[in-house]
């Protein structure tokens, strides 16, 4: 299915018709791979539709970019209100929002620094990435037959597009085989991530999850899942996670900004105990949805359009 259009995209500081944000077909980006990407989501909360960490994700799309000796041709600051403009200009109550970076027409070959550095952002009407029922039943993986990419090759720290060949490799894989997903495992045969998913574990009701150094991308989605665990004191153990803990685990579930907080249900057909949503995970759903749906916010993740007024009350007469 096509993407569903919206009015307008962002595109080098100017609003652009959907159908007019082209760029040349010689742009580095397209022969080498050359952007970086971000994956947001606004929200209808019950104060009005805000951004969930916005700020965050844009400094990290700003991290993507210096890894490549790149420099973003706009701020931060300047991203965070096109992002919010753009929400707004296309009357947008939730959305998926993508921002993206890349070298555009200049020279081609492999050494990119002469090429422009270009910003577009995109924002379009998208519901549950692996569906509503994933949510509450929890999803069916495979261990991917695909390793992540070692981070001495390609750095799992920059969220770059070219990383994403992998992880199509991954969920064409999964899909094919009737999965919803697939586990893409290190280059040490331990637990990394799925193709767009960080991965949790519960184990005697601690919750456990893959290091940096594991080749993860380091998700805004997980951290937030790790503070909502801190906040409801559950321990959270950042760790080498050998691939049987996928059989063993007591509970399981993806983080990330398409998937939310998704469990997962079996691993190569073994059941994920038994094969029900575990209680902590459903914690950790109900804690993340408060925020995004009702605006219970203590930690100030969302970054409202408008911002939102008291409702009145009539007088007594």
């Amino acid at each position: 299915m096509p993407l569903p259009k919206t009015e307008y995209i962002w595109m080098n500081g100017k609003f652009v018709k959907w159908d007019n944000a082209k760029i040349h077909v010689l742009s580095h980006v397209i022969h080498y791979g050359s952007s970086w990407l971000e994956g947001m989501r606004a929200y209808d909360t019950k104060r009005g539709t805000a951004v969930f960490r916005l700020k965050e994700h844009i400094h990290r799309l700003q991290l993507s970019v210096k890894i490549y000796h790149g420099e973003m041709p706009f701020s931060e600051e300047e991203l965070c209100k096109a992002t919010l403009d753009l929400v707004k200009k296309n009357k947008l109550q939730a959305c998926y929002i993508r921002p993206i970076v890349y070298r555009g027409y200049g020279e081609l070959g492999v050494y990119p620094l002469t090429c422009p550095m270009e910003a577009a952002i995109g924002t379009w009407q998208w519901g549950k990435y692996l569906g509503k029922e994933a949510l509450e039943q929890g999803v069916d993986v495979c261990v991917s037959s695909w390793n992540r990419l070692p981070n001495n090759s390609m750095p799992a720290a920059s969220k770059a597009g070219g990383n994403y060949l992998n992880s199509q490799l991954v969920r064409i894989e999964a899909l094919h085989h009737g999965y919803a997903e697939g586990i893409g495992l290190d280059t040490q045969g331990n637990v990394s991530e799925g193709s767009g998913e960080n991965i949790f574990f519960v184990q005697e009701g601690k919750i456990y999850t893959p290091p940096m150094s594991a080749s993860i991308l380091q998700g805004i989605t997980r951290a937030s899942v790790v503070q909502i665990a801190k906040d409801m004191g559950i321990p959270v153990v950042e760790t080498t996670i050998p691939r049987s803990m996928l059989y063993t685990a007591d509970e399981m579930f993806f983080s990330g900004t398409a998937v939310e907080v998704t469990p997962v249900r079996s691993v190569d057909n073994i059941k994920v105990n038994d094969g029900k949503v575990g209680e902590i995970t459903r914690l950790i759903q109900q804690n993340f949805f408060d925020v995004v749906e009702n605006g219970n916010d203590p930690h100030g993740w969302l970054t409202f359009i408008e911002e939102s007024k008291p409702t009145k009350t009539k007088k007594k007469s």
